[in-house]
């Protein structure tokens, strides 16, 4: 689901950029695409983390 969730920004931020920014220049859209999406993809691998680090310490006050 990370993976796919990643993919999709990167399309949909590289939409963003050519017809809503305008930006004509493919290496900014580059950066900003990838950019975005390895953003994406750190936030939720943050988020698992901690969800799952959350869920351990449930499990041990059991």
């Amino acid at each position: 689901m990370q993976e796919l969730l990643t993919a999709v920004t990167y399309l949909v931020m590289w939409l963003i950029c050519d017809k809503v920014l305008g930006i004509q220049s493919g290496l900014y859209k580059l950066i900003i695409s990838l950019g975005s999406a390895i953003a994406v993809y750190v936030v939720c691998a943050i988020e698992e983390r901690r969800i799952r680090r959350k869920k351990g310490e449930e499990e041990d006050n059991s």
